[in-house]
């Protein structure tokens, strides 16, 4: 298959080149001579400027000599010179439009090699992205299913929160209650103790009154002196 498609391309630009305009009217080449020297003059007694243009060489006439045996030329590059017109045809050579063939069979090989591993990096890509994509699709079975188990411990969660708002509302205020009965019991002690210490007193007190007061209460005893 790859042989047909090199021989098909070959023949098309075959074709391509064989139909394709001169870039020029006085456009020339060099024949399938090797090598073409270039004189100073319309002759072969000219002193030779150039020791030989290459066969395939793309050259502009400037002018003929009078029998039409010579051509004046330049090149591209901007040598100029004389040479036998003989040598100058208006098609590029045979050897040089296979060189062109070859060169451009060799390119589109080229690139067809390049877009053969361009198709399979896209393929293999597409497979890793298609995996990828069978992941992402677990994944979000997985998320989704975790949501709704999360949504349900949210629910729960909301309850728990009331509830728990509800007990430290009545932890705060058996606390509040405490704190007043433990007041009220401390009260109850100051009380107790300062009442202690008034009875206590009091008693130290009456005993005092009683040593001191009691005895002259009692009448005196008279002495039996006293009635002689």
């Amino acid at each position: 298959m790859l042989r047909k498609l090199t021989l098909m391309l070959s023949l098309a630009a075959l074709a391509s080149l064989s139909s394709a305009p001169s870039h020029a009217q006085d456009t020339r080449y060099i024949s399938d001579k090797q090598y073409i020297p270039l004189r100073s003059g319309a002759g072969g007694n000219y002193r030779i400027v150039h020791r030989g243009l290459p066969s395939g060489t793309e050259l502009t006439v400037k002018s003929y000599s009078d029998d039409g045996d010579w051509a004046e030329i330049s090149t591209a590059g901007g040598t100029t010179g004389w040479l036998r017109a003989q040598y100058l045809m208006k098609e590029i050579p045979a050897e040089n439009r296979l060189q062109s063939i070859e060169q451009k069979n060799q390119d589109l090989l080229q690139k067809n090699t390049e877009l053969q591993e361009e198709l399979s990096q896209l393929q293999s890509e597409r497979s890793e992205l298609s995996s990828q994509v069978m992941d992402s699709d677990s994944t979000l079975a997985k998320v989704s299913e975790e949501l709704a188990q999360l949504k349900q411990i949210s629910g729960k969660s909301v309850q728990l929160d009331s509830e728990n708002r509800r007990l430290v509302e009545v932890s705060e205020t058996l606390r509040s209650e405490v704190d007043t009965l433990v007041a009220e019991n401390q009260r109850l002690q100051d009380k107790l103790q300062s009442s202690a210490f008034i009875d206590g007193a009091l008693a130290v007190l009456l005993g005092v009154i009683i040593t001191l007061v009691v005895p002259r209460l009692w009448p005196k005893r008279r002495s039996s002196s006293s009635w002689a």
